[in-house]
């Protein structure tokens, strides 16, 4: 199974009352991550997309473009690319010289995001949201599939027999769909023999298997190949458990509860984080030790191929998300792997 992590640079106090983090420092900081991860022996490093004031990349491309001449191994994708309100002939334009900068290393992670600035921004419809993922899902693959492309749309201007250049080291680049809580799109995305990126930040894991076992019956249905599965969450590793759940948690209250404003959630409380970092919760916040048996017991729900873990849910000090990584590249992998029986890639 391959591991790794990913972020939104986030945009928060890093102490409550705290001055907010610069873009420019925020950013060189994010380099810095992701260069300690690739250091580290980790498979992935994942930056999302977002168009308000709390987070700091608007293009994932750039920042793993700037971190493609920092790293040597690490895969470099997005998390998320958001597709529907972007044009999908220049995400595939982006990405592959990403891929071409990187030695063959960068991914698509496509998804709708779970924020709607982008929608009005580049002058969407929130009406078409399931539409124009749909559609730009479709073409996507089409410039994928062939540099000369002709398609047809209806919220797209349509192309006819133009060429779509450079064209990537992978062949095909890999492409892969988030999906959050909706049994749809783990069936879209199985259709189209593309694996999945599942997204559990709440609840207990056990109850999202549903969702992987949609996806890959709409694949078999579908005559596909059985597609791979990610299991992204959110969690944060320091040497006890203690010390991780005291350092987590300011961070990831500031910034859930900020969300919940826009969105009618109650205030975060630490006795629900607690029950969050509970063996059958879905935070991985803990030691070691404790984060490694999690990420084993999802393996035994969803036998995944790849786990993703968000360190950075609210602004944290930069030492503590890069002794994080540092942790988790050294003692969490290395003890997954061993159980799994399974090498480094």
């Amino acid at each position: 199974m391959e591991l790794g992590v990913y972020t939104f640079a986030e945009l928060t106090p890093e102490v409550e009352g705290g001055p907010v983090v610069g873009a420019d420092r925020r950013l060189r900081d994010l380099i810095e991550e992701i260069e300690l991860a690739d250091q580290v022996g980790l498979d992935v490093f994942g930056v999302g997309e977002h168009h308000r004031p709390d987070f700091a990349v608007s293009s994932p491309a750039v920042a793993l473009a700037a971190a493609a001449e920092r790293t040597e191994r690490i895969r470099l994708t997005s998390a998320v690319s958001v597709l529907s309100s972007d044009d999908p002939v220049r995400v595939f334009q982006d990405f592959a010289m990403l891929d071409l900068l990187s030695g063959g290393r960068a991914e698509i992670m496509a998804g709708r995001g779970s924020f709607i600035e982008s929608f009005p921004l580049f002058g969407y419809d929130l009406d078409d949201y399931d539409e124009l993922f749909a559609e730009k899902l479709e073409l996507l693959l089409a410039v994928r599939a062939d540099p000369d492309v002709t398609w047809d749309g209806r919220l797209r201007p349509s192309i006819d027999r133009r060429g779509v250049y450079p064209r990537p080291l992978q062949d095909p680049l890999p492409v892969w769909v988030a999906v959050g809580g909706s049994p749809e799109s783990a069936i879209r995305t199985g259709r189209v023999g593309l694996p999945m990126a599942l997204a559990i930040i709440g609840g207990e894991p056990a109850r999202f298997k549903p969702f992987a076992e949609l996806h890959a019956a709409a694949a078999a249905d579908a005559g596909a190949p059985p597609p791979a599965l990610s299991i992204n969450s959110h969690g944060f590793v320091a040497p006890t458990s203690q010390v991780a759940a005291d350092t987590a948690y300011p961070a990831f209250a500031r910034m859930m509860d900020r969300i919940g404003r826009e969105r009618g959630w109650p205030p975060m409380t630490r006795a629900a984080f607690e029950a969050s970092r509970r063996l059958e919760g879905a935070n991985l916040v803990g030691s070691p030790a404790e984060v490694a048996e999690k990420i084993l017991r999802q393996h035994a729900i969803f036998d995944h191929d790849r786990f993703l873990i968000q360190f950075s849910v609210g602004t944290l000090p930069h030492a503590d998300v890069m002794r994080s990584i540092e942790l988790f590249g050294t003692e969490v992998a290395p003890a997954v792997r061993g159980a799994l029986g399974s090498r480094q890639p």
